[in-house]
């Protein structure tokens, strides 16, 4: 049961932490050329047990806005079972970015069932095209009790007109 449920809050985290780590470069006032984070990206999470064997991958959507907001969704979780990832995202260093985000979910009864706080890091190439990070993913109760820790791997390209 355990397993299902941290599976299910997992895949949306991972997302948001695809998503911050595109954001970042921009919201540090690096404007348009290549390395920049801001704007959307179509990412793919690989959720593993931290010790490299891969529980799932599935695509994510992340947006890094200016002022360094971001908002993911992703298609690792139904999106009736937990809300848009929500968090913030800075510039590090040259190209690379940290991100922390969090969503809070449910059960199929509409029962709110805790949340998931993604963070981790992505650099974006010189092209400003893809980007690729790291995350780690961790499950909380109601109560704010840890159930869970996984850890997370990133790839993504800009998502362009």
């Amino acid at each position: 049961m355990k397993t299902k449920l941290v599976k299910s809050i997992m895949a949306p985290l991972l997302g948001a932490c695809a998503l911050v780590t595109m954001v970042a470069p921009t919201a540090a006032g690096q404007g348009t050329i290549g390395g920049t984070l801001q704007g959307t990206w179509d990412m793919r999470i690989s959720l593993t047990d931290c010790a490299g064997h891969v529980i799932r991958s599935f695509p994510s959507l992340v947006e890094f806005t200016a002022g360094g907001t971001v908002v993911e969704s992703n298609a690792g979780t139904p999106q009736a079972l937990k809300t848009p990832g929500e968090g913030v995202w800075s510039r590090t260093t040259d190209n690379t970015y940290a991100f922390r985000f969090k969503f809070f979910t449910f059960n199929t009864s509409n029962v709110f069932t805790g949340w998931t706080i993604i963070a981790g890091t992505t650099t974006v190439n010189s092209t400003g095209d893809t980007n690729a990070g790291s995350a780690t993913v961790k499950v909380y109760n109601t109560s704010g009790f840890l159930l869970v820790s996984l850890c997370a791997s990133t790839a993504g390209t800009r998502f362009k007109l």
